[in-house]
């Protein structure tokens, strides 16, 4: 009887908390979606640096920007705490504007290969972009949360050339559910990063596609690795795909510019460390994935996401989260 009861209590807190989380989630979904409603009603570059001005104020306040501030002091050691300061400042007027371009995308992706004038948008590296869209084999291209990271597959389409983006949905289902709503139709596919994942992916380069993924973020049991000189671990899907389709790999980036504007920039693709075998080395390709957003970051720190825990380590014991099927 005792156990019956331990066991129904158990039950119930569990249902409680769900349901808890449930209608947190809800509510804080309804502000973002409120605030950028009300966004939505002034001129562009307006909303955008209003968005910048709030979330640097109200960033420092929330429990996030101490992480922020601990990683960046490991990452920065030689920086006073004003400067360390400041960066966080510079990325939570970052985060903001991620956040509100959503609702301008439209406006804000102008680009324009014939155009005379330059607009908002400018890229780098176009005969890459059109190197992909020609060829007929699979490619991986990969970026990190720096700048509007949502451009790149919007610039890859207007040389004809179709990404599927795999991605990490927020935490809050409401707030992914309108992210995806947002989205425009230009912009490719997306794929969640859940179970199977590894298999539509691998499916896609064995069709010869093209596929986008963000590298830079915290992977339970993933590949030991290290970022800005501190041990982490880094997720193997990348590196196996590659390893298993022998695909070229592009790094790619969104760096943001003065006055609202983006430089959409690919680079040459990585030349992949191997085995003395001849494969792909996982761990060594893992680093270099590593080694190049850590370069991207250096060079405009206040662009990335310093608040996400990327040096948390696992516990335990590892075991793979991704699984790919060899071709025979």
């Amino acid at each position: 009887m005792r156990r019956k009861i331990k066991v129904a209590a158990k039950d119930f807190l569990y249902r409680l908390s769900t349901r808890t989380t449930k209608v947190r989630h809800w509510l804080t979904a309804q502000v973002a979606r409120a605030l950028l409603s009300l966004l939505r009603h002034l001129p562009t570059d307006k909303a955008l640096n209003f968005a910048v001005r709030t979330a640097r104020r109200l960033g420092p306040l929330v429990s996030r920007h101490k992480v922020a501030l601990e990683n960046l002091r490991h990452a920065y050691p030689e920086k006073s705490e004003a400067e360390i300061e400041a960066i966080a400042l510079d990325m939570w007027g970052n985060m903001a504007r991620l956040a509100a371009e959503y609702i301008f995308l439209n406006q804000l992706f102008d680009y324009d290969p014939d155009a005379k004038e330059p607009g908002r948008v400018e890229v780098s590296g176009v005969p890459l972009f059109q190197r992909i869209a020609a060829e007929d084999k699979p490619h991986i291209i990969f970026t990190g949360h720096l700048g509007n990271f949502e451009l790149l597959p919007i610039a890859g389409a207007t040389y004809g050339m179709k990404v599927t983006a795999l991605f990490r949905p927020p935490n809050n289902p409401y707030i992914a559910d309108y992210i995806l709503s947002t989205r425009s139709a230009n912009m490719g596919d997306l794929l969640a990063s859940q179970a199977g994942a590894s298999f539509a992916l691998a499916r896609i380069l064995e069709s010869k596609g093209t596929i986008g993924m963000l590298v830079d973020q915290k992977f339970t049991r993933g590949i030991p690795s290290t970022f800005f000189g501190r041990a982490c671990e880094t997720s193997p899907l990348l590196p196996k795909l590659a390893r298993q389709y022998d695909c070229d790999v592009y790094p790619a980036r969104c760096i943001r510019l003065p006055n609202n504007r983006f430089r959409l920039e690919i680079e040459d693709k990585l030349d992949l460390p191997r085995t003395a075998g001849g494969t792909i080395d996982l761990a060594g390709t893992a680093q270099l994935l590593n080694d190049v957003v850590e370069r991207w970051v250096r060079e405009d720190p206040g662009q990335w996401m310093w608040f996400h825990k990327r040096w948390q380590l696992s516990k335990g014991k590892r075991k793979p989260r991704f699984k790919i099927i060899e071709k025979a």
